[in-house]
């Protein structure tokens, strides 16, 4: 089976164009790569510029909420339940010696406990605060306090500006009903 001329050079064409097609789709296919591989770049960019301190802030918040809920509430609350239970050993002790002495119960001195308890307390709240290693708790307004000072005291100026312009008399705004009418005596 022999093709003609025409059929062979048709052939040839379709085989060149084919070649063609082929070409252009692998430029286009190495042009694709290179454009996924600067999108990947500027995504892994876009990560550690944007994503990455958002993170790191809300994981510095919490450990920040963190150390206050520590400091504020859990803290004291151990160093009284601690403070307590030592005063009262102290005065399981104290009837111990009495009792060894001979005294008997004798009378229970209530003011001098709870001044014990409260001594307890505090020590053992010292205590637990220089084992945690917890900073100070700041005093005084802060950032966030002045801003919102400021924003009040700005919307504030703002209110009595929209009132003034408001309730100003000027006499260029106001237009006689009747021009030509004469006013009642």
């Amino acid at each position: 089976m022999s093709l003609s001329r025409k059929r062979k050079k048709e052939l040839r064409k379709l085989q060149s164009q084919a070649n063609n097609l082929w070409e252009s789709q692998q430029v286009l296919v190495g042009e694709a790569a290179e454009i996924a591989r600067q999108a990947s770049r500027q995504l892994s960019n876009y990560g550690r510029e944007e994503v990455a301190p958002q993170v790191q802030a809300g994981y510095e918040k919490s450990v920040e909420y963190s150390k206050r809920l520590l400091s504020d509430r859990v803290v004291p609350a151990a160093g009284a339940v601690v403070g307590s239970a030592l005063s009262v050993w102290d005065a399981a002790n104290d009837t111990r010696v009495r009792l060894a002495e001979g005294k008997g119960f004798g009378g229970v001195d209530s003011a001098a406990y709870a001044k014990k308890a409260e001594k307890y307390s505090k020590d053992a709240t010292k205590r637990l605060s220089a084992k945690l290693a917890l900073e100070p708790q700041k005093s005084g307004i802060g950032a966030g306090g002045v801003i919102a000072i400021i924003l009040g005291a700005a919307a504030a100026l703002g209110v009595l500006y929209a009132a003034w312009q408001t309730l100003r008399a000027d006499d260029e705004l106001w237009v006689a009903d009747d021009p030509l009418r004469a006013p009642d005596a």
